[in-house]
Formats: structure tokens, C-alpha cells, sequence
């Protein structure tokens, strides 16, 4: 996916030409906002790689997008941002509709954070996979009903076990649909890329996936990374080289952080976010989920499961505790905010004292107290 700005012309092509160079077969970009929208017919005119467009929260862009790209990206949970008043399935309708007189494919994108609110409201509360699947399987059946075939569907979590488990389960119910495997979220290199192997090699192992993508928490310069990861998993699957399949369970620390993209607001959400990594060290062996998001998109929703998290505007981090905000800090003085709350996380665990960070004591630099 291109982490450029879509309205940046020159700056998408070269990223777009740069990950086709490394091996993608599909570029995603996002597209935010009619401006936005009105580069696609240059950004086509230069590069002849296959586009997917990240339809965010405006559906009606779509009208404008199709003319220019070959897939069409949207998330139903996103689908009640505009026009609320107005059925999700009339949406869908006309979505397919764009698509079918364009002649371009959709993907029917389910996120683990941002959930069609009605599939959510009809499972108990620590049921995260039965909503995803409802509303997966609930599209893929209008979208049939309404004869439009040509669509693929992605389920993404931020925790492996559960990408496997909920892609194996809509393989088993609809072997027909193509999916789309990947892990959102899985952060930063290499944790990141042993988090994305570990669901994605045991689903491709199964027979289960058609296409996958690797999100990495890296700058804009080394996003072919993320191609190149992926292909390593496909070479290893092709030589039936599968690993033993990491455990990214609840007993340690875990940090989940989006890929870089056009929508991320500032550029030092990557560098906030490799200094989560580093300052959170000293409590790796704690069972303490904390999230790092770049934008308004994927941050109010996706970090509502983490112990701790953070998502990143222009100016400001929005920082949360669970699901209760603590409020909005400038990017200096971030850090330390996070840092007292893990301090209090950890005496209300009540274990022992936190690993030194780098040899040194416990009082030294972004250590415990």
C-alpha cells in the first residue's frame, strides 16, 4: 500500500512504480477525499500497475474512483459514516452497481475495529470474530443476491490466532470466495513480518487465501519492504519450509501499530511509534497490549481492545486507556504520559520488578521507576 500522499502525484507514482518493482501484483491506495479522488486519472495515466483503491469513509467517491483503478476497497463497518439515515444494503447496491458498468472488482474489507455496530450489537461482548464473520458472510450473500460475482473478502486482526481462526472459519462456509489474508496492525519490522508468517503460513499451508498483503510500520522509503516480505512467505510455502508457528499469546507484552499510509496525519508517527518499542521494552514479559495508530480512520475504534493506546492527529496523540480517553498530548510530551500509565498498569499486576532497559537499573532512561 502506498504511504504517500494520494494527492502527491508524482510522490504515488514512484511509490506505486517502486512496489511493482519489487514484485507486487496489486498497488492499494487510499483515497480520502475528492481531492484525492481527482489524482487517480493522472496517477493511472503514469503507471500501469494494477490499482486497488482503500475507499475510507465517503462511499460516494466511489462514482469518481472507478474510472481509473481496477478494485475498489470498501469496509462495511465504515459504510455508516455518510449518509447514516440510508440502509447499508442500498449502499452496496449502488457500490455494485459503479463497479458492474466500470468493470472492476470489489473487496469486501472486515477489520477487527471498526465493525458494521449492528453484527457487534448481536454477539456478547468477548466475541470479536463472530461479528467480522456475520458481516462478511451477510455482503457476500447481498452481493450475490444482486448477481455481482466479482468480489474477494478480507478478514484482519492484529492478533495472528485470530486472523487463522476467523479466515479458516469463512473458508469453510464459503469456499467459493476468494480471500484476501493479511494481519492490520502487525507493527514494526521484524515483529511485524513473524507476526504476518505465522497466520499467513499456516492458512496458505491449509489451502486458504488467494492473495496476501504484509503491513509494516516503516517509513514511506522502505515500503517495498513489505512486497518483499511477502514473497519470502510465498517462496517458503512453495518449498513447504513452514516454521513453528510463534505464540503471540496474552502472557507478554504486545505492541500492535498500523502501517504507514496516505491517511497518517503527521510523519513522526513512525518515529513515535518505534519509540513506543523502545521504551516499552523493560515490560516485555507483561501481558500489556499498547497500540499506535496514524490516523483518525483506524485509531478511535482500533484501540479500544488495548490496554493502552494511541492514535495520532496533526498536532496531537489522542491517548486512551482502554477504552476511556485520557486526552490529547503534543508529540513531545507524549512519552512520558505513556510511560506513568504503564508504571500504573504494572503495580496493578502486582508482579515482580520490570527487566532493566540495555543493562541499565531500574532507574535509568525509560525504565520503571
Amino acid at each position: 500500500m502506498c504511504a504517500t500522499k494520494t494527492a502527491d502525484i508524482e510522490a504515488t507514482v514512484a511509490q506505486a512504480s517502486s512496489l511493482a518493482a519489487a514484485g507486487a501484483a496489486v498497488v492499494r491506495i487510499a483515497v480520502d477525499n475528492a481531492r484525492e479522488a481527482q489524482s487517480l486519472a493522472a496517477i493511472r495515466e503514469r503507471s500501469a500497475v494494477n490499482l486497488s483503491v482503500d475507499l475510507q469513509e465517503n462511499y460516494r467517491l466511489a462514482e469518481d474512483i472507478a474510472p481509473w483503478v481496477d478494485k475498489i476497497r470498501y469496509n462495511p463497518g465504515h459504510l455508516y459514516h455518510h449518509e447514516p439515515q440510508r440502509a447499508w444494503q442500498d449502499k452496496v447496491r449502488w457500490l455494485a452497481d459503479v463497479a458492474a458498468r466500470h468493470d472492476i472488482a470489489l473487496r469486501v474489507g472486515v477489520n477487527c475495529g471498526s465493525v458494521d455496530p449492528a453484527k457487534r450489537d448481536r454477539f456478547p461482548s468477548g466475541d470479536s470474530l463472530g461479528p467480522m464473520l456475520a458481516s462478511a458472510l451477510e455482503h457476500c450473500d447481498l452481493l450475490d443476491g444482486l448477481g455481482f460475482r466479482r468480489y474477494c473478502v478480507s478478514l484482519k486482526d492484529s492478533d495472528p490466532a485470530k486472523v487463522i481462526e476467523v479466515n479458516g472459519r469463512f473458508a469453510a462456509a464459503r469456499p467459493d470466495v476468494p480471500l484476501h489474508l493479511g494481519v492490520t496492525e502487525a507493527g514494526m519490522p521484524p515483529q511485524g513480518i513473524l507476526k504476518t508468517r505465522t497466520a499467513l503460513m499456516e492458512l496458505l499451508r491449509r489451502g486458504i487465501g488467494d492473495t496476501i498483503r504484509v503491513s509494516l510500520t516503516v517509513p514511506n522509503a522502505r515500503k517495498p519492504e513489505e512486497v518483499l516480505a511477502g514473497k519470502q512467505i510465498l517462496d517458503d510455502v512453495a518449498a513447504d519450509r513452514f516454521p513453528t508457528a510463534a505464540d503471540f499469546g496474552s502472557q507478554r507484552l504486545n505492541i500492535i501499530s498500523c502501517p504507514s499510509c496516505s491517511r497518517v496525519e503527521n510523519e513522526a508517527f513512525v518515529e513515535l511509534a518505534q519509540q513506543v518499542h523502545e521504551i516499552t521494552r523493560p515490560w516485555a514479559e507483561y501481558p500489556i497490549t499498547v497500540a499506535v495508530m496514524g490516523c483518525r480512520v483506524n485509531g478511535p475504534g482500533e484501540t479500544d481492545d488495548a490496554d493502552l493506546g494511541l492514535w495520532c492527529g496533526p498536532n496531537f496523540v489522542n491517548l486512551k486507556r482502554d477504552s476511556r480517553s485520557l486526552g490529547a498530548f503534543p508529540y513531545t510530551e507524549i512519552l512520558p504520559r505513556l510511560q506513568a500509565e504503564l508504571k500504573d498498569i504494572v503495580r496493578g499486576i502486582g508482579a515482580g520488578p520490570p527487566r532493566p532497559l540495555d543493562g541499565r537499573g531500574a532507574g535509568g532512561e525509560g525504565g520503571p521507576e
